[in-house]
């Protein structure tokens, strides 16, 4: 038999094992009659597909349906606990972890400190550290742990699991994929963190029947993951996304990364900081020393009614809505999903931020794109980087980018 039809006969395989496993994931429990009604596939097919999943433990036959005359079905659900996969988020002052299982239901959480601008060893020593404890604390043995997601800002060429460059963590061109890999013995994945919440959402969260939206995180910094036509958008080895060093003006503040006028040294947290102990210097706050705000107790005093700093946000939220205007008239998304830390401001930020965009947005584009501000917790990020071992397990091979996960678990 000819070697390319051997392959296209293996791939065709596999694009109908993935087709038939994300139907279970997102319909089941559900019986292989309907699986053949809505994939188009053969019952034969389906069948033979099944049978595999189920030998491999991914999914299991459920107790029966209801009968329409006759045998009643078998119903196939996912088996959750088939394996588990470690989502890791590396910050400036932390990791965090969760523990996930195949349906990305959350079963630890974990938050370890960490010294800014780490050092690549230490970085790796400590990673280490907190996979080995999340799966101690979960009580899952390590040999089902499929693969390990790290998320980190910067520019990440994730088909490498390369660090190409973090302002934040100090790093250029670390191999944080294979010094990881090494140390665990476990597959590895790293991208940057907002891409792995816009993958999160692609594939368990509000992104999943949505072909393109964008996932916009305020912060410590400021990002943005693309989905365009269904499909993940890095840009050239991982460069694109970086929404927060859009510039608004070539002669304004400092921002973190050396240049001026990013849209992060307006919006960020250390530009809300940094705009509010000015004032304070100056005399304009109601209450609070300048060494003693915080962005958490500027946001307070701000909504205790001190009105520099509703200013400060108001004049945020507004830069804000420009960016994000401005990528609605570029995109023409049908959802923007606006998370991290920042939405802590409510109100605040993004009244603000809304009179803008209807303000501003190309006549006819605003009623194209859903913008949702959406509630932050600390083990989003952590769950975000477990969706890129997730999505592993789900995603169709012509799809395909990174060396696929194995699930094949020895027996406990």
């Amino acid at each position: 038999m000819p070697r390319f039809w051997t392959a296209n006969r293996q791939l065709i395989r596999a694009i109908n094992r993935s087709t038939v496993l994300n139907i279970v994931k997102a319909e089941g429990p559900i019986s292989r009659t309907e699986i053949v009604r809505r994939s188009g596939l053969s019952p034969a097919t389906v069948s033979e597909i099944t049978g595999d999943l189920i030998a491999e433990g991914l999914i299991y036959e459920k107790a029966a349906g209801d009968s329409t005359g006759g045998r009643p079905p078998i119903l196939l659900a996912l088996t959750h606990d088939a394996a588990y996969v470690v989502g890791l988020k590396l910050a400036e002052r932390q990791i965090s972890a969760a523990l996930t299982d195949i349906e990305a239901t959350i079963h630890c959480t974990l938050t370890v400190p960490v010294t800014g601008m780490i050092a690549v060893e230490q970085a790796v020593a400590a990673l280490t550290s907190v996979i080995e404890q999340v799966v101690a604390d979960a009580s899952v043995p390590m040999k089902r742990v499929a693969g390990v997601g790290i998320g980190l800002a910067g520019v990440i060429d994730a088909e490498r699991g390369l660090c190409r460059f973090s302002p934040i963590l100090g790093w250029r061109d670390v191999p944080l994929r294979e010094l990881v890999e090494e140390r665990t013995g476990i597959p590895v994945y790293v991208d940057n963190d907002v891409n792995t919440l816009a993958m999160a959402e692609r594939w368990f969260g509000a992104g999943q029947d949505v072909d393109d939206f964008l996932v916009v995180t305020v912060g410590r910094g400021v990002g943005l993951g693309i989905v365009v036509n269904g499909q993940f958008y890095r840009g050239t080895r991982g460069g694109g996304g970086e929404f927060g060093h859009t510039v608004m003006d070539s002669d304004g503040p400092v921002c973190g990364c050396g240049k001026r006028g990013c849209l992060e040294a307006y919006v960020a947290d250390p530009a809300l900081v940094r705009a509010a102990r000015e004032a304070a210097v100056q005399g304009r706050l109601s209450s609070g020393e300048p060494d003693e705000l915080t962005v958490e107790r500027i946001t307070e005093l701000a909504r205790a009614g001190d009105e520099t700093l509703e200013e400060i946000f108001a004049q945020a939220g507004r830069m804000l809505g420009v960016g994000i205007t401005n990528l609605i008239n570029v995109f023409n998304p049908a959802l923007i999903i606006i998370t991290g830390e920042g939405v802590r401001a409510g109100a605040l930020l993004f009244g603000p931020m809304r009179e803008t965009i209807l303000r501003c947005v190309f006549d006819g584009l605003v009623e194209d794109t859903e913008v949702v501000v959406q509630e932050w917790g600390d083990e989003a990020w952590a769950w975000g980087a477990a969706s890129l071992v997730l999505q592993e397990i789900y995603k169709s091979p012509i799809h395909a980018g990174v060396p696929e996960v194995s699930l094949s678990t020895p027996a406990d």
